[in-house]
């Protein structure tokens, strides 16, 4: 499949999978904020059904307030001894039996003053003014009553426990029941009251309602609610939205991760292709020069002196050392692939490793027209480790030197040793080609060769700086690379010394 084909498909299902799990996250702040709106209305509803009741109350308390004191009266008094002197109440008067002769002669005497039609209306007209001044009274003496009620403090006006039972009910007729909390203000926000497990804690949601909003500024309240585990129970209307969109997310994320690692295997596939067109390559040459060698030597009509047969037993020799130093590569590098390797650890002096792997690259050096600087700081130079294996990685750092250097000046290495945070350290620093920041990363990956342009003659199957890292991590170090492309690279190994160990 061609990468552009890739690349689309990728691109819908991501694009696929992000709009699924926005329009999830949209669903679900859709529905808590409707059941929000819900909430406050039938929240709002409560306060108001529990507030009516509440001046309700207060107003029924004050008429029967006010008819007690009005029994206890002076007036009320005198007039109900006059009624038992008589011998009877007014209802009683009202419903005395009169003997049969005198009702007859009053039916009579009723239908004889039987009065015209206008006195009638004119009655009725009197009786409908004396309606609306006793209704006038009537109101005067409840607005006198209420008033008086009014100029009461407001602790002493409001039923703490009623209102709050008030207020639980109405909630619960509203199909609300969770836990609130209730605070009582007046109107210049001085607290009265507030519930015994109430807790401040900025995060709660807060209702308000005026209490006895009718009266004077000055005399009103305020009801506060607090609903301390809202958020809880908004959005336990959506707890089943919930599963969906983590697995959403989940599903989104092991796509990604798919995907990556589908490009990094496609990589892998490719550096896998390199390294076995790159090693065929290199396994031809010396086979090709053993094969010729080889000829030479089983041809007879070929005269063989023996500086001929010394010439072709060296390009054998050659050739064969060739060859085993290709196959130990990738035989070693197979062994840390399945974590195998057994390190023959032993002391060794680094300081002393150092100096042979200068001595056997003097030659290679000077044959470049350069020189190696070698600085030996440190004291302690004796760590626990394999010497054929940190050996190697030396030397692949020099050799790596040598093959990527600047055909336009003479090569300069510079080796040098120090000791810091009870560690030993080794730097190899070169004048050569420099890699670009963004190859720096890629270096030690498995089989990844930097690009090196026009040069063809640099042999290789990037194994190297990968065995470097793979040794330096099995000795507990560490290896980093600084490199500014154009004029050098300096790796900097880092081991711990044997006292450590």
């Amino acid at each position: 499949m061609k990468k552009r084909t890739i690349s689309i498909i990728i691109f819908i299902m991501g694009l696929s999978f992000i709009a699924l799990l926005l329009l999830q996250i949209r669903y679900i702040d859709e529905m808590v904020n409707m059941k929000h709106e819900q909430f406050d209305e039938l929240v709002n509803r409560s306060l108001y059904v529990a507030c009516h009741r509440l001046e309700l109350n207060e107003t029924l308390h004050a008429l029967e307030q006010d008819v007690q004191n009005s029994q206890r009266s002076p007036l009320w008094t005198d007039e109900k001894e006059g009624l038992q002197e008589e011998g009877s109440t007014p209802f009683q008067r009202k419903t005395q039996k009169v003997p049969p002769g005198q009702a007859s002669k009053g039916l009579i005497l009723r239908k004889a003053q039987q009065q015209t039609y206008d006195d009638v209306l004119k009655r009725q007209q009197q009786f409908r003014n004396r309606y609306i001044y006793q209704k006038a009274l009537l109101d005067e003496v409840i607005i006198n009553i209420l008033y008086s009620a009014s100029n009461e403090p407001l602790q002493s006006r409001v039923n703490i426990a009623m209102l709050e039972q008030n207020v639980r009910t109405e909630l619960h007729n509203n199909g609300i029941d969770i836990p609130f909390h209730v605070t009582i203000t007046t109107q210049d926000n001085r607290e009265i009251y507030r519930c015994s497990d109430y807790e401040e804690d900025g995060s709660e949601q807060t209702y308000s309602r005026v209490i006895f909003q009718n009266d004077p500024e000055t005399n009103t309240g305020q009801i506060h609610i607090h609903f301390p585990t809202l958020n809880k129970y908004l959005f336990s209307s959506v707890s089943f939205m919930i599963p969906a969109v983590i697995f959403t997310f989940i599903l989104l994320i092991v796509f990604v991760f798919t995907i990556i690692a589908l490009f990094r295997q496609k990589k892998y596939n490719e550096m896998k292709n390199d390294f076995v067109s790159n090693m065929t390559h290199e396994l031809k040459t010396p086979i090709s020069s053993i094969s010729l060698a080889a000829q030479m030597l089983s041809d007879g009509s070929m005269s063989k002196n023996e500086k001929m047969m010394q010439h072709l037993g060296g390009i054998i020799n050659d050739e064969t050392r060739r060859l085993r130093f290709l196959v130990d590569s990738v035989l070693q590098m197979s062994m840390f692939d399945r974590q195998n390797t057994v390190l023959k650890k032993k002391e060794l002096d680094i300081n002393e490793i150092l100096e042979t792997a200068a001595n056997a690259f003097q030659l290679r050096v000077e044959h470049t027209e350069g020189k190696i600087n070698l600085n030996i700081e440190a004291v302690d130079s004796v760590i626990y480790a394999d010497e054929m294996h940190i050996t190697n990685t030396i030397n692949n750092i020099m050799d790596n030197a040598i093959k990527y250097r600047n055909a336009e000046r003479p090569l300069h290495l510079m080796l040098r040793t120090w000791n810091e945070d009870r560690h030993v350290y080794i730097s190899i620093s070169d004048n050569g080609m420099g890699i670009k920041r963004e190859n720096i990363k890629k270096i030690f990956d498995k089989f990844y060769r930097i690009h090196t342009g026009n040069r063809h003659d640099i042999k290789g199957f990037g194994l190297g700086l990968a065995y470097v890292r793979n040794v330096v991590t099995l000795h507990q170090g560490e290896v980093n690379v600084e490199s500014e492309y154009g004029k050098g690279t300096t790796f900097t190994i880092k081991l711990p010394l044997a006292a450590q160990q």
